[in-house]
């Protein structure tokens, strides 16, 4: 059962204030507290219908602080979902650094003003299944954290590591390695076509507005996907995540 006290504890963390001041977040589902589990994670609370609680090994519930039994109802008052599934839980952030001379060991992601929680779910997801391990994000994108994001990256959250931070200070300190810095703009060369490494910065925008006039000076490599001939009216553009992918599987193409 779940107390009032514990109820509040789990709508709070819907909030990005109080996840920063606790540094613990939720997820959601049973796939994904699985994969949490398995992959070693350990899980500050867990709340969950009992015969979810009963399908966990004894070394699963060793990586548990704390469960709760809940029946449907109770999960569906602590869900952001509006069908709660079969488990809650409750995670501490992950500890790693920013460290930019690690990071840019390999291609990495810059991503500039991101606000919605799909898209920079989706592209945590494609980042993780095409080798990214670092995304960096402008202080103004939408919080990594949020429970939106965390559904929509469908664990890939487990497998890259998410920083914020000032981007233009990144980009400069990449251009001093003499590294690049991948654009997506509309005027960039078709990214079939052009000249792709396997280390740099990959620097993606803001859904409506594109990448801010301020970063711009720092690509040194402007790059696009080229529309089809043979496209319909109204399509004018992808969306961010969905390009996000393309450009992702275009690096991985070309270092195999």
């Amino acid at each position: 059962m779940i107390s009032i006290s514990k109820t509040k504890f789990f709508l709070s963390l819907q909030k990005k204030r109080v996840r920063d001041e606790m540094h613990l977040y939720i997820i959601e589902g049973d796939k994904l507290v699985n994969e949490f589990i398995q992959s070693g994670t350990r899980l500050r609370l867990l709340a969950a219908k009992p015969e979810f609680i009963d399908s966990l090994l004894p070394e699963d519930k060793a990586l548990i602080d704390e469960i709760l039994p809940a029946g449907f109802d109770e999960l569906k008052r602590i869900s952001s979902l509006i069908t709660p599934h079969n488990a809650v839980a409750v995670v501490s952030f992950p500890d790693y650094r920013t460290d930019m001379n690690e990071i840019l060991e390999n291609l990495c992601v810059a991503l500039d003003f991101v606000q919605d929680p799909g898209n920079l779910g989706t592209i945590i997801r494609a980042a993780a299944w095409f080798g990214i391990k670092d995304i960096v994000c402008s202080s103004n994108c939408v919080d990594v954290y949020n429970p939106k994001v965390i559904q929509a990256s469908m664990g890939a959250i487990l497998k890259v590591r998410v920083h914020y931070t000032e981007l233009a200070s990144v980009l400069s300190f990449a251009l001093k390695r003499n590294l690049p810095v991948y654009g997506t703009l509309l005027d960039g060369e078709s990214i079939y076509s052009s000249k792709l490494g396997n280390k740099g910065v990959i620097l993606l925008g803001n859904e409506s507005k594109g990448i801010s006039g301020e970063l711009i000076p720092f690509i040194t490599q402007k790059i696009m996907i080229p529309q089809s001939n043979r496209s319909e009216p109204g399509i004018d553009s992808l969306n961010v995540s969905m390009a996000a992918a393309v450009i992702f599987s275009e690096f991985a193409r070309r270092s195999i």
